[in-house]
């Protein structure tokens, strides 16, 4: 590793390198959240937690149809002790759990180490190879995955999604694969491969196939996942209506649908539909549906409900069935943009609400504030709370970013 980052330093001085038509790039970026939060618990006490993350993006191209990608993350973190073994959000999705084997993370402290307020971890995010022929393109190790048209809740995006309350969401997490894609027509692709779990486990990794095509000025895509032991059938449909844009992203899992003791009962359906429109250039607006098969109509059954393998290997976090989204942006000036986003669990009633304002200080330099207010019923006190609603049992959480590219 340590070679890895002398190798990253000095190629930092020359950031598009020229040698025998090979070509280097070096990029990157620093950001840094630093963030307060306060339990949904009565007489809890406000903590907080600083994110430092440095990541260096590289590439070398031998050759027109030959590239080569790697990525490196290094995060020191400073937090409560606490949060280093449990999230402070009810639910969490697995951010690496596609990978064959992974750097030993954190760095600091070891693992018989008291914890203490400080935490440094590190992560290999990309390291692959891609190549073209004239019948497909090849892809070769850990990059990024990722599906679907809808703008709050992607439901066949299971590999590697994202939370609501992500904060950093510009660089999907990279997981282990083999990838074919191969061109139809002017518009089509067939886009297939195999996602590897750990120690190339067959009963934790996913294979897919992924058709996509245009046709009445309609986007149509078809996917089949077949993932640690559960199949996935989605469709994504993505047009113009007037002025507006559309989308319909669904998708059915059959749990387990192979073995011998399946349960058609554990089977689920998830859906997310919406519009989205650009008024004069300076403020976009969209709406979004999203049904949850996978959820729990009362609140009460919320936390058992996790035990379904919906939570547990499916990439599914939202505990409710029916959720509306609303959000906007809205250019201040060419500098300052406002945005705000709401996520109503219409079940509970309870809505999770994301303000940001964000200035780019410069070309490469850009600061932003905001927060996720919850609003909802508390859970009730005691030595075992339990939910009376979902949003209402979440954090307020309040954030500043800083970011700067290179």
């Amino acid at each position: 590793m340590r070679k890895v980052l002398l190798l990253i330093i000095c190629l930092m001085t020359t950031p598009l390198v020229k040698i025998a038509d090979a070509e280097f790039r070096v990029g990157g970026y620093y950001k840094n959240f630093s963030t307060i939060f306060n339990s949904p618990l009565p007489d809890a006490s406000m903590t907080g937690v600083v994110v430092n993350r440095l990541r260096f993006n590289l590439s070398y191209a031998p050759a027109d149809s030959l590239s080569f990608a790697f990525a490196y993350d290094f995060t020191p973190r400073i937090q409560d002790p606490l949060l280093f073994s449990q999230s402070p959000f009810a639910v969490g999705v697995a951010s690496s759990r596609y990978r064959v084997a992974d750097l030993d993370s954190p760095i600091y402290p070891s693992e018989d180490a008291p914890v203490g307020s400080v935490g440094i971890y590190h992560n290999l995010d990309r390291a692959s190879v891609q190549f073209s022929t004239d019948f497909a393109d090849f892809s070769i190790g850990r990059d990024a995955i990722a599906w679907g048209s809808a703008r709050i809740v992607n439901p066949t995006d299971i590999i590697a999604p994202y939370t609501y309350d992500q904060l950093d969401t510009e660089d999907r997490v990279g997981v282990d694969v083999v990838r074919v894609r191969i061109p139809v027509g002017v518009m089509g692709e067939v886009d297939t491969g195999y996602i590897f779990g750990n120690a190339f486990d067959f009963d934790k990794s996913a294979v897919f196939l992924r058709t996509q095509l245009n046709a009445v000025e309609t986007d149509f895509s078809v996917l089949l996942l077949e993932f640690q032991r559960d199949l996935l059938i989605g469709l994504d449909v993505a047009r113009g209506i007037g002025g507006a844009g559309f989308w319909l992203e669904t998708a059915y899992v059959f749990v387990t649908p192979f073995d011998d003791a399946s349960d058609a009962s554990e089977d689920y359906l998830r859906t997310s539909i919406g519009l989205d429109y650009s008024f004069g250039g300076e403020t976009y607006a969209f709406i979004e549906y999203h049904f949850n098969g996978a959820g729990a109509k009362r609140p009460e059954n919320y936390l058992t409900n996790l035990e379904r393998s919906a939570y547990t290997r499916g990439g599914v976090y939202l505990l409710g069935t029916h959720y509306l989204a609303p959000g906007f942006t809205r250019q201040l000036t060419p500098l300052v943009s406002f945005s705000g986003q709401m996520l109503f669990n219409l079940s509970d009633p309870s809505v999770f609400v994301a303000p940001q304002i964000a200035y780019n200080i410069a070309e490469d330099i850009h600061l932003s504030i905001g927060g996720f207010v919850s609003v909802g019923k508390r859970p009730e006190n005691g030595e075992a709370p339990e939910f009376r609603s979902e949003f209402g049992s979440y954090p307020n959480l309040f954030f500043s970013s800083f970011r700067v590219y290179f």
